[in-house]
């Protein structure tokens, strides 16, 4: 009796673990491959952290064009053809929201009901007010502040290409979009602000994802730049720019305070960092960014394109020169035709962007969705895959953009190849993804390739230009 009392608790426990292991496995028999790695909650993160670029091609080439790596408690599903691409971007069981909260938590300290709340409202707000049509708005006063910053550097010199193009969007973007002389009125201000921003900025990727205790100084610098705005928020509110209109961020202000009074710090650190930087693979609440690569980033590639191309550099001087004449000591201004004539500075922008974006974008799955794994697979196989609710859906733009089904000599740079667009009618390349996609894509694409375009025209029109040094390989 007694045995026959101890073996059937035994004989249940086997029989329900059987059960479990049975409905896992034909549960997950239609899922992706997924790398899990060995170590609990962690899995594959320690390896996939290293290279994320090189592990995600080294996984596509092994499982095929969808496969799951479990990394720090999350299942990443990554897909790399058009099916699964279309399943991320046009699917109804995916949501971009629930895919950003809890990073953009981590970011900002948004409490969830507010991002919720307020999610909708400031990305139509944005994208109302640096949509394609209000760029016209922007030309003057941002031709004007490049002139103001390149006055500073005075008529020739060496300069690390890197700090020659912060030296001149820092500041220039903070004083359009936020409030002239907010942050950067002297030399110990400005080393302090770049020197916390820079921290804040290059620690992001794993700040959003793991405790601030974890990650003293870069919740050190947080706090700061947090501080900042919550001394002069006040100020923000009430300033006006001399053509008496609002700036972005007051606008911004006043629908987050429609809300909350809590939060506006908070929101102004989220939009900086959206603003000036946007080189890791994260998203803001005002949309799909990062993915552009960031302002100075891309503008340090644009430049470093240009002058390693000898042929290319001389023709977009000629272009700029019969646009604007002969350079001199005047400023000049520049007009919506003026920009339409240098369209060759545009294409080489998007062609720096597509080479050089480093981002991942990604959607929650809600509900299970179904993929076609099409394309080249191992051994031939073509599978169905079901991806599972609670898996991240991603795609990574920087292996999208080198697959030469969509992109004939992927590692080239070949700004011509955007001759074939409609740039007029506001349309890119088919699967650039460098803004992202869908619904949530970058609010602020049109101001971004305007500020750039404006940088590098009055950088070349003022000054002759040459590398010193051989560009970087891509990190």
């Amino acid at each position: 009796m007694d045995v026959m009392e101890l073996f059937s608790p035994i004989a249940i426990a086997v029989l329900g673990s059987c059960v479990l292991f049975l409905f896992s496995w034909w549960k997950n028999l239609h899922a992706p491959p997924c790398i899990q790695g060995w170590i609990p909650w962690i899995g594959a993160g320690f390896e996939f952290g290293k290279a994320p670029l090189e592990f995600i091609e080294k996984a596509r080439i092994k499982y095929g064009p969808v496969f799951t790596i479990f990394a720090m408690g999350n299942r990443m599903t990554f897909v790399t053809e058009e099916e699964g691409i279309d399943v991320l971007l046009k699917s109804k069981h995916v949501d971009f929201e629930l895919a950003v909260q809890s990073p953009l938590y981590h970011t900002a300290q948004i409490p969830k009901n507010i991002f919720f709340a307020l999610n909708e409202k400031l990305h139509v707000l944005v994208k109302g007010k640096m949509g394609a049509l209000n760029m016209h708005h922007f030309t003057g006063p941002l031709t004007e502040e490049f002139q103001h910053q390149l006055e500073g550097l005075g008529a020739h010199g060496t300069m690390d290409l890197n700090d020659f193009v912060r030296h001149l969007l820092y500041p220039t973007t903070l004083n359009t979009l936020f409030m002239k002389g907010l942050f950067l009125t002297d030399k110990r201000n400005v080393k302090e602000f770049y020197q916390h921003f820079k921290t804040y900025d290059e620690g992001i990727e794993y700040g959003s994802q793991l405790p601030g205790w974890l990650l003293r100084n870069w919740s050190k610098s947080k706090r700061w730049l947090m501080e900042l705005f919550e001394k002069n928020i006040k100020d923000i509110k009430t300033h006006r720019s001399s053509g008496h209109s609002g700036t972005i961020f007051q606008a911004v202000l006043e629908t987050v305070e429609m809300e909350t009074r809590q939060h506006s710090p908070n929101y102004g650190l989220l939009m900086l960092w959206a603003a000036l930087a946007n080189a890791t693979p994260f998203f803001t609440q005002f949309g799909e960014l990062k993915d552009d690569g960031g302002l100075g980033l891309i503008t340090f590639w644009t430049l470093g394109y240009i002058l390693s191309h000898p042929d290319l550099h001389r023709t977009i001087l000629e272009s700029i020169s019969s646009v604007f004449g002969t350079a001199g000591k005047d400023k000049i201004e520049v007009s919506e035709d003026d920009l339409k004539k240098l369209l060759l500075i545009k294409w080489c922008i998007l062609e720096s962007i597509r080479l050089r974006a480093p981002g991942i974008i990604t959607r929650k799955v809600v509900k299970p969705v179904k993929i076609l794994a099409g394309g080249q697979q191992p051994l031939g196989r073509k599978d169905n895959h079901t991806v599972p609710s609670g898996d991240l859906l991603m795609l990574s733009p920087f292996w999208l953009h080198r697959n030469p089904k969509y992109f004939p000599e992927p590692e080239s740079f070949k700004p011509e190849r955007w001759r074939e667009t409609h740039l007029d009618k506001y349309i890119f390349l088919d699967y650039f993804m460098g803004f992202g996609g869908g619904k949530f894509q970058c609010p602020g694409r049109w101001f971004a390739l305007l500020e750039i375009q404006l940088c590098i025209i009055l950088v070349l029109y003022k000054y002759e230009c040459r590398l010193l040094d051989p560009l970087p390989n891509q990190t």
